[in-house]
């Protein structure tokens, strides 16, 4: 590629806070939940980058035609890949797509196509854009897609606080992670966490059924909590993790789970998840320790403990049966009793329909 701005470039980032911001003046964005991306064309060449820096063009095989033809012919972009099924965003069918298998990938990209959602614009022609302040490179980004159609849109956008605010509230049930809040004369600074935003925090009790060792610290330091709930039928499901501790915390976790240890395997729940006997089961239930391509070689064994502590953890939202992402440590919860940590106790959000932001098409 002979772009002004040319592969590969590391997307801008956010950093976390508590609520929609008061002072100054901002742009504020509904926040999406997929893959994030940088969108490349020169020509009849397409790259689609992720946030890693990996080309995701072979995965996402519908998406490049659209590109190609509704893209002006020089131009880098930043954006999100998603995908919507059933009137919400389904970060699992996203997953899904990075498979080995070409025939896999094309099966799934006619059955579940993906849109891609853009809220940057980094070059255009031979202009870098990326000193503008990013309420002209909006008003740029609004122009160049004004007549575009699906599976290509652009985020919504607002200055008025009340607005970014309904939206953190009635977009959530769509799958939506929250609001990013961006200054409106800031200009776009790759790998830096120069943005806000503000995401879902609840709380949820759960049954700690194991941990796994801190990988710089094996068998002297906890590296996590492996967090269970109880279904309808009973059946405790692995449903995530909680870790982030300090080194002083591992230490202390240690002593504390030792007496938990003694006999857990005993009768424990998910005793049988690697026995290739109990595959069938193991496909019914979440357990903490499978193998598969989302693992990357990451070792997922673990130490199990008798299922009789619960801790109160925060998370942000519950996907598929499972946080979307690592739970947070609050406090031991000694007055509960782990068989009282069910799904029952999670909140349910009525999914707003995307058609409020998708106006047409996927």
């Amino acid at each position: 590629m002979n772009l002004v701005v040319n592969p590969p470039i590391l997307p801008m980032l956010a950093k976390r806070v508590e609520e929609v911001p008061r002072e100054g003046k901002w742009i504020y964005e509904p926040k999406w939940d997929g893959f994030r991306v940088l969108v490349f064309r020169d020509g009849n060449e397409v790259l689609i980058q992720s946030r890693d820096k990996k080309p995701l063009n072979r995965y996402f095989p519908e998406m490049i035609d659209p590109l190609r033809q509704q893209l002006p012919s020089k131009c880098v972009l930043d954006g999100e890949l998603v995908i919507a099924n059933d009137g919400r965003l389904d970060f699992d069918a996203l997953q899904l797509r990075i498979h080995p298998a070409a025939s896999r990938v094309k099966l799934l990209a006619s059955q579940t196509p993906a849109s891609c959602i853009f809220f940057d614009l980094l070059c255009k022609g031979v202009r870098d854009l990326r000193g503008l302040p990013f309420r002209k490179r909006r008003a740029e980004l609004e122009l160049l897609l004004k007549s575009t159609k699906p599976p290509i849109h652009i985020t919504p956008a607002t200055e008025d606080r009340k607005t970014a605010i309904d939206w953190f509230s009635r977009f959530e049930g769509a799958g939506l992670d929250g609001v990013v809040a961006k200054p409106v004369d800031l200009p776009y600074q790759p790998d830096k966490r120069v943005m806000l935003k503000i995401k879902h925090e609840r709380d949820c009790d759960c049954v700690v059924a194991g941990f796994r060792w801190y990988k710089q610290a094996e068998g002297k330091q906890v590296g996590s909590l492996l967090l269970g709930l109880y279904d309808e039928s009973k059946a405790l499901q692995h449903v995530g993790v909680c870790s982030s501790f300090s080194a002083e915390t591992r230490h202390e976790l240690l002593d504390f789970l030792t007496p938990y240890r003694k006999n857990a395997l005993r009768g424990h729940p998910w005793k049988d998840w690697e026995n290739p006997d109990e595959l069938q089961r193991a496909a019914e239930h979440r357990m903490p320790g499978g193998k598969s391509r989302w693992s990357h070689g990451k070792d997922l064994s673990w130490e199990p403990l008798r299922p009789e502590l619960v801790v109160e953890v925060s998370y942000e939202h519950m996907q598929s049966g499972r946080f979307r992402h690592m739970a947070h440590f609050r406090r031991w919860r000694k007055d509960r009793k782990p068989a009282t940590c069910t799904f029952a106790q999670l909140e349910v959000v009525p999914p707003e329909e995307l058609k409020s932001i998708f106006a047409r098409g996927r």
